[in-house]
């Protein structure tokens, strides 16, 4: 925690990058139920408990959407693949597909 002489307030420290470590967790702490700020708020106390600095709001975000990103773009390969070969109803790829 940082403490300035000229503002009477305390400040944190945010880093301009993500350990590797934080990223794991990340992955780990997504809920697609949840609001980004909620993880950003878990993945906090995870980087304090490893004694790192707290990413920023705006990397978490980047990364959570980049996460979600790529699992949608695994389930719809996947589901392309049981479209092909007929081993979905189309009500269960629709569900696939809408994320419900």
């Amino acid at each position: 925690m940082l403490v300035s002489n000229s503002l009477p307030r305390i400040l944190t420290r945010c880093g301009p990058w993500i350990d590797e470590r934080l990223v794991a967790a990340l992955a780990r702490l997504d809920d697609p139920t949840l609001p980004i700020a909620e993880i950003n708020r878990r993945l906090g106390v995870v980087a304090e408990g490893l004694g790192l600095i707290r990413p920023s709001y705006q990397q978490v975000r980047v990364i959570v959407h980049e996460l979600r990103s790529q699992r949608r773009s695994s389930r719809v390969g996947e589901t392309l693949f049981q479209i092909a070969y007929g081993m979905r109803t189309q009500e269960q790829i629709l569900r696939v597909l809408t994320g419900s």
